[in-house]
């Protein structure tokens, strides 16, 4: 085997200088590919041991090559060309005895076979001896992505390679890493959990290590470096497939390299001071309002009902004086001052008119594009590329251009600034009164923006962003930007796609606030690994863009939601338990339902039932005895009172449960038919109030805010009860409907993994 050697050194060279020698001279010869002898040789210089090769014209030079160098019985032999990338497929690989009679026959049926083909020659590769099961064989791969740049990796090889593709896990099968989140710590947690560690790393029933843990993330870290410097100018995808432990060390067996196309994308400037314009703008000019409530109206509307001072609120519209209270200016060169915000609810096609009448006049340091049709289809293209190029000349000047949310949005409502330009009527959406919760939520969907904040009725949120197809501000910029804000503890993000390497800043972005210890959930749209057939290697199938976006956001410290719901639920919990991270994974729990109890212990996840202490369990003796029911209740985890405990013991099980030292986090479930528990709204039928502060329900809601330690609340009944769940999520208590929900949200939200992964 060719001893390993770093870049450049046998060359005396730059690595950067010796890849660049290479890749120049491939893309001379008309190249897109480099050949495998060539892709073996960057594997080499990156520190991994290669095959034995020599590389032959035809059948007729191969009987003049000595064998005897090559180690063993065998000889592989493998067709040459940087047009046939996957050998194996198409009969460009075979194993012969290692004799030249063998050997130049091998040679002349491929020669027969590729023929018609590009082929470069034929190598002959020393067999390399490896283990063929799974963990015996690895791809170790790099590729460019426009989201997040450069990724890295590491899954099982092979024949494996295929299957995966095919039934990927993602978070499970393939180590997926970045080179803007490198850090030693990040590369062993990449690798942690996956299924290939055990079987590469031992520890799988005693079986040996075939790799030290140490090597694997030295050689991550390695190739970690070599994406940095190398793509997208270099190198497009880079791909070792497979590469086996061996007793000589790691070995690449085949490596196929796609050049890069020689730019590095430029990022655009955008002066992101100028959100602050956006988000809490001291000056508005709203277009498009009508005397009917179309949705200019209904912005203009809304922005006086948030309580905007009117003498700074200017509606553009000829011929009015004033609507609403607000004074009209024929267009918007004849606004008496440059605005904070320009919202330009028009239709699309007016919209590059009135964006250049902005700049000409140097009119708003930022703008609102509410109209779809914005890049959004093959006709608007050509007017996105003008209206950027006009932006970017806007920045060139001293006043620096403004910045533009949308377009195709409903823009945004903040509670800081009193904006709020949101098309939605006041009576089919309203916020609650009094302080906000620390919350942005930043939607690439205005729909789902404010579907979502009907749903969390209860939050405020400081801040809804919708901002649409992104012809300008991205949600990366927007999470930068938010990120330094200290009165914001979760952000909420949905996105179904990401402009060229925003997703590598949003990344950066969200990394920098959970390191704070505060809260990032994304919401990731657009599953489907598009492209990922038309790929030329098995990389970017088996690590396909969702796979990446969920891998290098968990490395980033972020939730992921898997749906609609997982969304809310999380959203929900990180508002209403910020500051209360469980100590440990002990449960305490307490139901009055022998089913409700039966379902948390079946449902525990990654936590743990926790044992009362003696005080604990003799305050509970005491509190069932009180009541009666010392006799069919025993003190267990979970406690069951049954239906026949009242409001106030209740409320003093719960206390007595969470107090235990011994116990974490809770779940106090309560199926809410008993006739004991005052738990319905106010009827003509019964005496009930579920909204009284002796009821459980008010009982439980005091609770809350008199404990320290995270909890949730589980309401298990219909319709007749959401009044009660109501009651509860409005003063801030976490409310499930069943307690397996309960528990798998407060298991993502706490970040607490099952033993068997820790």
């Amino acid at each position: 085997m060719a001893k390993a050697k770093n870049i450049g050194e046998e060359h005396g060279e730059h690595p950067e200088v010796w890849l660049g020698r290479i890749l120049q001279a491939a893309r001379a010869a008309g190249q897109t590919h480099l050949l495998e002898t060539e892709g073996l040789a960057v594997a080499r210089a990156l520190g991994l041991g290669i095959p034995y090769h020599v590389l032959v014209k035809d059948s007729r030079e191969a009987r003049t090559v000595p064998l005897s160098p090559f180690p063993g019985d065998r000889i592989v032999l493998k067709v040459s060309s940087p047009r046939i990338l996957h050998k194996s497929d198409v009969g460009g690989v075979a194993v012969v005895p290692k004799s030249t009679a063998a050997v130049r026959a091998a040679v002349r049926e491929m020669e027969r076979r590729f023929a018609r083909q590009d082929v470069a020659g034929y190598s002959l590769n020393e067999y390399v001896p490896h283990d063929p099961s799974l963990g015996g064989q690895l791809l170790l791969g790099m590729r460019w992505t426009d989201d997040f740049g450069p990724v890295v990796t590491l899954g099982p090889g092979g024949i494996y390679t295929e299957l995966l593709a095919a039934n990927l896990r993602p978070g499970r099968d393939v180590a997926i890493l970045s080179p803007a989140l490198t850090s030693p710590e990040r590369t062993e947690a990449a690798l942690a959990g996956k299924v290939l560690t055990p079987l590469l790393t031992g520890g799988l029933r005693g079986q040996p290590a075939r790799v030290k843990m140490e090597t694997l993330k030295e050689l991550l870290e390695t190739f970690l470096r070599f994406a940095a410097c190398s793509m997208p100018h270099g190198v497009a995808e880079f791909e070792i497939n497979p590469l086996v432990p061996t007793a000589h060390g790691l070995v690449a067996l085949d490596a196929l390299l796609k050049l890069g196309d020689g730019e590095v994308p430029a990022a655009p400037h955008r002066p992101l001071g100028k959100i602050h314009n956006l988000l809490a703008p001291r000056s508005v000019a709203v277009m498009g309002v009508s005397d009917s409530m179309n949705p200019g109206r209904i912005i203009l509307q809304n922005m006086l009902r948030e309580g905007f001072d009117p003498s700074q609120l200017f509606v553009v519209k000829p011929g009015r004086e004033e609507i609403d209270g607000c004074r009209c200016v024929p267009d918007l060169a004849s606004l008496p001052e440059r605005v904070d915000l320009a919202v330009l609810a028009i239709d699309a096609g007016q919209i590059p008119a009135a964006v250049a009448e902005v700049l000409a006049g140097e009119k708003a340091e930022s703008l609102i594009l509410i109209p779809g049709g914005l890049g959004e289809t093959s006709g608007s293209n050509g007017s996105t590329a003008r209206l950027r190029a006009s932006l970017e000349r806007s920045r060139e000047s001293a006043w620096g251009g403004p910045v533009v949310n949308g377009g195709n949005c409903l823009g945004l409502r903040s509670v800081p600034g009193r904006t709020n330009t949101l098309f939605i009527p006041e009576p089919k959406l309203r916020f609650p009164e009094g302080a906000s919760a620390p919350l942005a939520l930043l939607s690439q969907s205005g729909a789902f923006a404010v579907a979502r904040a009907s749903r969390l009725a209860a939050l405020n949120p400081r801040y809804i962003i919708t901002f649409g197809n992104q012809i300008d501000l991205t949600v990366g910029d927007y999470l930068t930007y938010l990120g330094e804000d200290p009165e914001l503890q979760v952000f909420s993000c949905y996105v179904e796609g990401f402009r060229p390497l925003d997703g590598r800043r949003w990344l950066e972005a969200a990394a920098r606030i959970t390191a704070s210890g505060r809260t990032v959930i994304l919401y990731r749209a657009g599953r489907t690994p598009a492209g990922a057939g038309a790929a030329a290697s098995h990389t970017a199938s088996i690590a396909g863009d969702f796979a990446v976006t969920r891998e290098l956001a968990r490395a980033a410290g972020v939730l992921l939601a898997d749906g609609l719901a997982d969304f809310e639920d999380l959203t929900l919990l990180a508002c209403r338990l910020r500051g209360r991270k469980p100590a440990g994974n002990r449960l305490g729990a307490l139901s009055n339902a022998g089913f409700e109890c039966v379902a948390i212990a079946d449902n525990l996840g990654p936590f743990r039932l926790a044992r009362f202490a003696p005080e604990t369990r003799r305050r509970l003796t005491d509190l069932l005895a009180a009541h009666r029911l010392a006799a069919i209740v025993d003190v267990h985890n979970p406690l069951d009172v049954t239906p026949i405990l009242d409001d106030a013991g209740y409320e003093e099980a719960a206390r007595i449960v969470l107090e235990d030292p011994g116990v974490d986090l809770g779940v106090i479930g309560c199926v809410p038919l008993t006739g004991r528990l005052d738990t319905l709204a106010p009827g003509p039928d019964h005496g009930e109030d579920a909204t009284r502060p002796g009821s459980v329900a008010g009982r439980l809601a005091r609770l809350f805010h008199e404990t320290a330690k995270p909890w949730a609340a589980v309401v298990d009944a219909g319709a007749p009860y959401d009044p009660m769940a109501r009651f509860l999520e409005e003063r801030g208590v976490p409310v499930f409907r069943t307690a397996d929900r309960a528990l798998a949200m407060l298991a993502r939200w706490s970040g607490i993994k099952p033993a068997s992964m820790d």
